[in-house]
């Protein structure tokens, strides 16, 4: 299969789904594979870190991280157009994607292993699909990756402290996002970008997880009919003008992006620079405690580099008035 990328990938993983989403918009010629015991050679022969998704190129080269993949096949594959001309739109739907990447994992990864029910779903799930668990064996595999898995919610930040922030946060996005998709179809308009991958891998995860599946359904019936679209999105329509998107965009940049996101960034790459082994930000919401992270220093430093690239009087003038630019 010399024109056929390959996935390798995971169902509970938001990077592989996102890269699925793009794959289908861009009608490119892929493989999805359920990374497993039977093809953990393969994958380890072209993986640098024991992540998913992982690209298998024709020319067979293996390629990682989500959002460079797409940057890589977005300069080979142009058509159908997925971000703005307009370098301020663009770089928006690239700080929305660093966003939901790096902060709106977060809900996703606390709620998945939060409650029993969405334990037993997601461990269930992830044995039957990665380790071949035969039904005689399922719930003892299942209740091994559940003990592995719960404690790991450290890891984004999930304490009792932490729990009411990360869960109003999601609930504020959705309330976000409703009420946006009311008037438009896609983030910036009539025409999926960046963005909404971002926002999609995520809340497509936790619509599938039991708990919070129930209550996006209750809550944000038009958040899930995008989630919909977005699994097979098509190619169409136009971006609106940025005075379109602002009256229901903007608190999106304002209360999450530039209340939580990015002081949380900034300071979780100050706490690597100095060596520390925790740290603590007060957010817009309050307090906010964990382990640094590395990955997410290099993250920000990359989308500086991009707001660096695409600076001008009226990108600066929205970051500034939604109390973004300074952090960037």
């Amino acid at each position: 299969m010399p024109d056929i990328f390959r996935i390798f990938a995971s169902e509970l993983s938001p990077y592989s789904v996102k890269v699925r989403s793009y794959f289908r918009f861009k009608d490119l010629p892929h493989e999805w594979i359920i990374r497993a015991p039977s093809n953990m050679d393969t994958f380890r022969a072209y993986a640098k870190l024991p992540l998913v998704p992982l690209v298998i190129t024709p020319d067979d080269e293996g390629w990682q991280d989500s959002t460079p993949i797409i940057e890589r096949l977005e300069a080979a594959h142009p058509e159908p157009v997925l971000e703005p001309s307009d370098p301020t739109l663009a770089f928006l739907s690239a700080l929305i994607e660093e966003y939901a990447d790096e902060w709106l994992n977060k809900p996703m990864f606390h709620l998945r292993w939060k409650e029993e029910a969405d334990q037993i779903s997601a461990s269930r799930r992830l044995a039957v699909l990665h380790m071949d668990a035969s039904p005689d064996m399922l719930d003892d595999v299942a209740a091994k990756v559940r003990q592995r898995m719960v404690p790991r919610v450290s890891f984004v930040g999930s304490s009792p402290q932490t729990a009411p922030l990360i869960e109003q946060s999601l609930e504020r996005v959705l309330a976000i996002l409703e009420s946006h998709f009311a008037n438009h179809a896609y983030l910036f308009g009539g025409r999926l970008c960046l963005g909404d991958l971002g926002l999609f891998a995520q809340l497509f995860q936790i619509s599938t997880d039991p708990t919070p599946g129930a209550m996006m359904r209750e809550r944000a019936p038009g958040v899930m009919a995008w989630i919909e679209s977005l699994l097979t999105p098509a190619p169409g329509g136009a971006f609106a003008a940025w005075d379109d998107l602002a009256p229901t965009l903007r608190p999106l940049l304002v209360d999450e992006i530039a209340g939580l996101f990015l002081p949380w960034s900034v300071a979780n790459a100050a706490a690597i620079e100095a060596g520390d082994e925790t740290f603590s930000v007060d957010l817009a919401d309050g307090p906010f405690s964990q382990t640094p992270q590395k990955y997410h220093a290099r993250s920000l430093a990359e989308i500086r580099r991009k707001y660096a690239a695409a600076a001008n009087p009226d990108l600066d003038a929205i970051l500034e008035e939604t109390g973004c630019l300074g952090y960037l």
